[in-house]
């Protein structure tokens, strides 16, 4: 079962001192600490929508961004995908990832999305609809793979 959290959509000019040091905190703690230091913040995110998870106490458990057609691909991109170690294993990651996709089909109805995914996670994202688009590659010597969500791949 799921944990229920609070969701909010923000444009970077919206987010807020705190609620942006809440967000470049979680992904700090899981990308860089967990995984390895990279320069995690990066332009694409003054170009984007911004998914904050809260829970009843206001603490951010689960972001990601949406990023705009043009800035990282051709089409809408969804990135930064996380969610606190704590709350792992109670499928915030999927609802996190259905939301980012009704964002991109609200904003940009009929465009397909595009994902630079972590390789271990291509089950995953296969599962919401993702097929591989590319050959494996690194970044940030992790191995990675883009993936591509057609309109088609949902009803």
């Amino acid at each position: 079962m799921s944990l229920a959290l609070h969701w909010t959509w923000k444009r970077f000019d919206d987010l807020g001192v705190h609620a942006l040091h809440d967000a470049l905190a979680l992904r700090c703690r899981v990308f860089i600490m967990e995984q390895g230091p990279y320069q995690d913040p990066d332009d694409a995110d003054k170009h984007a929508w911004h998914l904050l998870g809260c829970d009843d106490a206001g603490r951010l458990m689960a972001c990601l961004r949406v990023v705009d057609p043009g800035v990282k691909f051709a089409e809408p991109a969804i990135g930064r995908v996380v969610t606190a170690p704590e709350v792992r294993g109670q499928g915030l990651g999927r609802v996190l990832m259905q939301e980012g996709m009704a964002r991109c089909r609200q904003a940009w109805p009929g465009r397909a999305v595009r994902i630079s995914a972590q390789a271990r996670l291509q089950p995953f994202y296969g599962a919401l609809g993702f097929a591989a688009a590319s050959a494996q590659y690194l970044e940030d010597d992790i191995p990675h793979i883009e993936m591509l969500w057609e309109p088609r791949s949902l009803p």
